[in-house]
């Protein structure tokens, strides 16, 4: 057989590879392959010899290939007509890698670092103060250890789950984030694309540079699935937030996801840093009035700071039975009772990517926190959390613990910044790679398997604090 003869099988519907001067039709073996049917699409219709030999034991393909796939041996091919293995493209310091070879979340951000402005990357990815809070919202999840169990049928796993008034197919969501067109041109509408084609909810920031009703025509037109969830922010003339509600119940958001943990803006330095160089350039240097009398503006008081618990009533009867009311950045026990009692439907525990409080505990700090006190809480109403989340382990040890679900952020504005609808699309994929790959190393099939027992929290239990105040709340 003449070596160009082989070369014209060199697709997924026709393979065939020339290993030690043999030609061998691997087309029907491409599903079986161990390490995958990319391995040996890569060489197909090549020689593939200096791949194979170093990896496979003698024999393996008279043990593993019926023999009528054995084509008989191939003449040499002429010299120079014949690639030497497959190519190596490598990436170039500085240039965006492929979206095909990323491999996690992490990813994402170094090659969105790559092309954003100063202005967003400061945005997205700065946080308040000496950046503690960010920092150990990512350390804590590595203090949990995972425990798995072995000699169960793993064949098929489901990870379909409920929540936020939508069955979803995947037990995460878009957290909101705002500002996504300094990443990309279609900005948030990236995620509602990401969103609709796998079927998971989005949960909208009130800041959305893309119009919530442009956000809520796109998820309609993909004409696949998915949901919207409204992240509010009571703006500093209160009534105002009617408005917004008002919107959302309009376009047929799900739920409504009120943001309480943002009376005032937190410290972010380099955030902060960024508008001053930029003042400073400019010439312009207005003084900022510190004072604290009744009058004078709240530093950093963007929002609504008078927004308490009373207030809860008149936004419930706003919302109406549109869906659940959820409260977004509850970061202790105490918080969490006095959710309850208001019959709040769910909370949402988190904060704020580490962009408000420095020193805050992290999300999956808190939510064993309110296990370890009052965890009869965790049966009442749905519990859902966000922060430093960055492998599917991370979403599969918060649903062991009582979580319903787990929200990205920042991760979800790199996708988008760095490939757009694409990139949001690929990290969705890779979170079910490795969500449906744990839970099979694990030992479960369906997330409602899931619970304390697959994890080891001994590390992380052990810096709780060790009394809370749950005083009734009249008495406080």
């Amino acid at each position: 057989m003449k070596f160009e003869e082989v070369q014209k099988h060199n697709s997924r519907s026709s393979c065939w590879v020339v290993i030690a001067g043999q030609a061998y039709d691997v087309t029907d073996f491409l599903n079986e392959h161990p390490g995958g049917p990319s391995s040996i699409l890569r060489l197909a219709g090549q020689d593939a010899t200096e791949e194979y030999e170093p990896i496979h034991p003698a024999g393996t393909l008279d043990a593993h290939l019926p023999k009528e796939k054995h084509l008989g041996p191939v003449e040499s091919p002429v010299a120079g007509s014949v690639a030497a293995g497959p190519p190596m493209p490598l990436v170039k310091e500085g240039e965006v890698p492929p979206l095909s070879t990323l491999q996690n979340v992490d990813e994402f951000e170094a090659a969105a670092r790559q092309g954003l402005s100063k202005k967003a990357w400061v945005f997205y990815s700065s946080a308040t103060d000496s950046l503690a809070s960010l920092q150990q919202n990512r350390l804590d999840w590595t203090r949990i250890r995972l425990r798995p169990r072995v000699l169960r049928n793993v064949g098929r796993v489901s990870m379909r789950s409920t929540f936020m008034g939508h069955d979803s197919d995947l037990p995460f969501f878009i957290a909101p984030a705002a500002q996504a067109r300094q990443g990309h041109p279609d900005g948030e509408l990236c995620l509602a694309r990401g969103a609709a084609r796998h079927n998971i909810p989005y949960c909208t920031s009130t800041y959305s540079s893309v119009a919530h009703k442009e956000l809520s025509a796109c998820l309609a037109a993909e004409k696949k699935g998915g949901a919207l969830t409204f992240q509010l922010y009571v703006p500093v003339a209160k009534p105002n937030a009617s408005f917004l509600i008002r919107d959302a119940i309009k376009l047929g958001f799900k739920a409504l996801v009120l943001t309480v943990d943002s009376p005032v803006i937190g410290k972010r330095e380099e955030d902060d840093r960024y508008k001053a160089e930029l003042d400073h350039a400019a010439g312009i240097n207005i003084p900022r009035s510190l004072s604290t009398e009744d009058n004078a503006p709240i530093v950093r008081g963007a929002h609504s700071s008078t927004l308490e618990w009373d207030d809860l009533s008149w936004i419930r009867e706003q919302w109406g039975n549109t869906g659940p009311v959820i409260l977004k950045g509850i970061q202790t026990v105490e918080d969490a009772v006095m959710a309850a009692e208001a019959g709040i439907d769910g909370i949402y525990l988190s904060n704020h990517g580490g962009r408000q409080m420095d020193y805050a505990p992290s999300s999956i700090s808190t939510l064993l926190e309110i296990r370890k006190y009052r965890p009869d809480l965790l049966k009442k109403m749905e519990f859902y959390l966000d922060g430093g989340v960055s492998r599917g382990s991370d979403v599969l040890k918060a649903l062991a613990l009582g979580a319903r679900a787990v929200g990205l952020g920042r991760p979800f504005l790199y996708a988008l910044s760095a490939y757009g609808t694409d990139g949001v699309c690929k990290l969705i994929e890779l979170l079910n790679d490795e969500i449906q790959t744990t839970m099979r190393l694990l030992g479960v099939t369906d997330l409602s398997q899931l619970s304390d027992y697959y994890v080891n929290t001994t590390a992380l239990e052990n810096e709780l604090p060790s009394r809370v105040d749950l005083r009734e709340r009249s008495k406080l």
